[in-house]
């Protein structure tokens, strides 16, 4: 999946565990060497490290000493003040940094209270190559989409929602790792419990008449990548109701949103039996994604220029 919450998934073993749980996350990349080295090899006008769960403070200082004038630019599309998503390394680093990247808005005042110099916050986007109208088959229909679908992973309060709609008769797929955790799954409730990638994510989406998208709790996630991805793909969205949807997309016109399980129902079953409506809404959020600059490249080119102010 394009989704960050479902990144490759590689169940780690039994000493890999215990070893993150004494240690935290191991540099199994060597990405500490190859960062070094690289700076002693050519000059660069910045350093980009993602999460950097791994990267030792020591590197950092390496990097300034090597090349003073170099900027050490952090990014995470996590919430960083998840203990899940935190390391030693990374909070004794933090002030090393010249600017953080984060797509939670809540964390720009945290990371600064950590000791970040300089927070940028970035809304999520989209990848042009990727998330995209796609022509689907019937067949593709078959076998990814149907009435209403959601990808992403198992959390309680989202089973919780889709049991609701299933139960009420409303046919709901799920593409996603760790739904082998529900129990007492309804008829109209399929779990796939296994995740699409690059092209068939994008037919997924465009595949099923309803995506529903859910925030990760856990990431106190106001939200997330699939909030401009679904509509990116030209496809109807159904969210969580959350004042940085609001700004994204206009209600009613660009994306629907549901503040609770019975809105989510009444709003699922009047747009599946208003085709013309959800599609009208659909082609607004499509719009609204290329109008204004929805797209990663976009976005990066915003937060390097905030750099260079």
């Amino acid at each position: 999946m394009s989704t960050r919450e479902n990144a490759s998934f590689v169940e780690p073993t039994l000493v890999q565990r215990m070893e993150h749980k004494l240690l935290g996350p191991v540099d199994r990349a060597e990405a500490n060497r190859a960062v070094v080295s690289a700076v002693g090899r050519g000059r660069f006008d910045l350093v980009w490290i993602e999460k950097g769960l791994t990267i030792h403070p020591a590197t950092l200082l390496e990097i300034r000493a090597a090349q003073p004038a170099c900027r050490i630019i952090g990014f995470s599309l996590d919430d960083m003040m998840n203990p899940a998503n935190q390391s030693r390394n990374l909070r004794r680093g933090l002030r090393l940094y010249d600017w953080y990247i984060t797509n939670k808005s809540y964390n720009v005042a945290e990371l600064k209270a950590l000791g970040c110099p300089q927070v940028i916050f970035m809304d999520n986007g989209f990848d042009p190559a990727t998330h995209q109208p796609v022509p689907v088959t019937s067949d593709d229909r078959k076998r990814l989409g149907g009435p209403v679908g959601f990808v992403g992973q198992w959390e309680p309060d989202r089973a919780r929602s889709l049991r609701s709609l299933a139960q009420a008769g409303v046919p709901v797929r799920v593409w996603g790792y760790t739904w082998e955790r529900m129990r007492a799954v309804p008829p109209d409730l399929a779990l796939e419990n296994r995740p699409v990638w690059g092209e068939d994510y994008a037919k997924a989406i465009c595949a099923f008449d309803i995506n529903l998208c859910f925030l990760r709790k856990v990431n106190r996630d106001r939200q997330t990548t699939r909030s401009i991805e679904i509509p990116a793909c030209g496809a109807f969205m159904l969210a969580e109701r959350t004042d940085e949807h609001l700004r994204l997309f206009e209600e009613g016109k660009e994306a629907e949103f549901f503040s609770d399980d019975r809105e989510l129902l009444a709003k699922t079953r009047y747009f599946l039996e208003h085709p013309e409506e959800r599609l009208k809404v659909a082609q607004g959020g499509y719009e609204r994604c290329l109008r204004s600059g929805y797209s990663y490249p976009e976005r990066l080119r915003q937060v390097l220029a905030k750099l260079r102010s």
